[in-house]
């Protein structure tokens, strides 16, 4: 059952010792993770790196992504002392839609861009014995809102099981810093995307709703319903510790 954090210390020393067991139950030696310059991944980056000080690999891959995106991604790392490592997914993304027949969904297209980035964690954790962990949170997890195979495609998902919006209480007590804090949730799949205009709600009202701590008009109650209703054949993919 999802609950609200009431004591976060005790919460991140839960989280930091589920990433190391995890690992090291594996046999393996570290993490890596996406770095998209985005409160949930800045949050995942800095349990990691109390994990693992010196195996705590954080990879920025943009996809004609904004330069803002790989500048907040840094002043993360930078922040949480992680180690960086920039991959520039734009060519192979190119060539593969190059080598796709055309299409007119737009979302087939913009769902490659996670994909190819999984691949990549996954290339430099089986090279580096590291473990790939992943950034979903319950909010996304609970209406679908996540990429099948691709920000899905993760070994560990350490804070799938807390609120988008227990996750800004928990970043500022991380103390990461208020530009990423402050920044609007976004999946970076294109220019100017947010993911509370995309769903049609903000998170605040989600997460009240998931709790039953608030009562949304009617229109907003179905349009939830109705994601977690059709995106359940995801939900086998992301599972809480």
């Amino acid at each position: 059952m999802i609950k609200r954090i009431e004591d976060f210390e005790k919460k991140i020393d839960e989280k930091v010792n589920y990433i190391k067991r995890s690992v090291e139950e594996a046999g393996l030696k570290g993490v890596v993770f996406g770095l998209s310059g985005g409160l949930d991944s800045a949050v995942v980056a800095a349990l990691c790196k109390r994990a693992f000080k010196d195996d705590a690999l954080g990879i920025i891959m943009p996809i004609h992504s904004a330069p803002q995106d790989e500048e907040d991604a840094r002043l993360v790392a930078e922040n949480t002392g992680i180690n960086l490592k920039k991959v520039d997914l734009t060519k192979t993304f190119d060539a593969f839609m190059e080598s796709v027949d055309e299409t007119n969904v737009e979302m087939s297209i913009h769902n490659v861009k996670p994909r190819l980035r999984m691949t990549t964690l996954y290339y430099y954790a089986q090279s580096k014995s590291y473990m790939v962990v992943g950034s979903s949170n319950y909010s996304e997890y609970y209406t679908g809102y996540f990429t099948k195979h691709g920000d899905s495609g993760a070994d560990i998902f350490p804070i799938v099981d807390l609120l988008k919006t227990d996750l800004f209480e928990m970043a500022k007590y991380l103390g990461l810093p208020e530009k990423i804090i402050d920044k609007k949730p976004s999946a970076g799949l294109f220019e100017g995307q947010t993911d509370e205009d995309e769903m049609g709600f903000t998170y605040e009202e989600l997460d009240g709703y998931i709790m039953k701590e608030i009562k949304l008009d009617e229109k907003k109650k179905e349009l939830i319903d109705r994601l977690h209703r059709i995106n359940k054949h995801k939900m086998t993919i992301l599972k809480e510790e």
